[in-house]
């Protein structure tokens, strides 16, 4: 036998704590009768008393404690088996990672935020198969689609600005990439998350739209930044023409600013059936994200046969009630001796 609330058992230490409860009451009683009527009056002033009945009544008032305490530690014994199945959408993160995002107008950095907004949404959609695709000059699949979100925010430790063979920001390949990972998946439960500052310098995204039409892919877009933007430092290893110089500079020596560019975003977004949203910080309100993809068929993604305890409460509750009715009904009289003395 098991108990699922272990911790309430100690209220079975109320059980002999009732009895004696009880008992020390009847004393009372007793003693307060003795103190004004003599022993000979006893017979008529409790008609039927009976010390043995007495005794069983505590012993009743008893179990019935006793059994309370235990359906409220919820014995469990016996085994049975459950199909438990897990249904969901399958969801893929594009997440930019290129030089850009290492901008600071947003803190820490764009990319620190966008990992913590991945690392949100997949613990608030746990009933997911999730995927991670790193997005730059080139999309690389980081991780196909799993059950295992722990394994998103592992890889996503590891992810830095512009560490990809193919440095560059360029979406459509990322777009590309993350699109061929719903294969075997069907059409109404695709969604694609983008997180990006919406740069993009390689064009072709008119052509990835069509491709994203064509396979059902909703597309989420998240913007990260804001349109005032910030310079964007060189993450060390990151060579530069002007030796100690922190930041990128562009063929004319200008320090590059990056701002958040909305409105290729929100065409992906938009043309697709999703939803854009800009996040200044790593606590952004999700809940538009979150209510769109739960607003999408699910489909079965897993199922497996669970064998559990079975729930027994049943049986010291039952027993406990029959108790207490009986505590009621029996009393310490004897009732035909009562119903004479009358």
């Amino acid at each position: 036998m098991d108990l699922a609330a272990p911790d309430l058992i100690w209220l079975a230490l109320a059980a002999p704590a009732a009895a004696a409860a009880l008992a020390w009451l009847w004393r009372r009683r007793l003693a307060a009768d003795a103190a004004w009527a003599s022993r000979g009056l006893w017979n008529r002033l409790l008609a039927g008393y009976d010390r043995r009945l007495l005794v069983v009544s505590a012993a009743l008032l008893s179990l019935a404690v006793l059994g309370t305490a235990l359906a409220l530690s919820q014995p469990r014994w016996g085994s049975a088996e459950h199909q438990v199945e897990r249904r969901g959408v399958d969801v893929v993160f594009v997440l930019d990672s290129s030089l850009s995002m290492n901008a600071r107008d947003v803190a820490p950095s764009r990319l620190a935020v966008a990992e913590t907004l991945v690392r949100r949404l997949v613990r608030a959609m746990p009933g997911n198969r999730v995927a991670l695709v790193q997005a730059e000059g080139a999309g690389m699949v980081m991780a196909p689609l799993t059950l295992d979100g722990a394994l998103l925010d592992l890889l996503l430790d590891g992810v830095e600005p512009a560490s990809l063979p193919q440095p560059g920001t360029e979406l459509a390949p990322a777009l590309t990439t993350a699109v061929d990972l719903f294969a075997d998946t069907g059409r109404e439960h695709r969604v694609m998350v983008l997180l990006s500052d919406g740069e993009d310098h390689g064009g072709r995204i008119e052509a990835v739209l069509q491709n994203l039409r064509d396979e059902g892919v909703v597309v989420v877009a998240i913007g990260i930044g804001t349109p005032q933007g910030a310079p964007v430092p060189l993450p060390p290893g990151v060579a530069n023409d002007r030796g100690d110089d922190p930041y990128k500079r562009d063929e004319a020596g200008k320090v590059v600013i990056s701002r958040l560019n909305e409105a290729t975003l929100e065409e992906i977004a938009y043309e697709t059936g999703g939803v854009y949203l800009r996040a200044t910080s790593a606590a952004a309100d999700l809940a538009p994200v979150t209510s769109r993809i739960g607003e999408m068929a699910t489909r079965s993604l897993e199922s497996e046969t669970v064998s559990s305890l079975e729930e027994r409460f049943q049986w010291p509750l039952g027993a406990a009630a029959a108790a207490l009715l009986l505590h009621l009904a029996a009393g310490p009289f004897r009732r035909r001796a009562a119903e004479e003395a009358i």
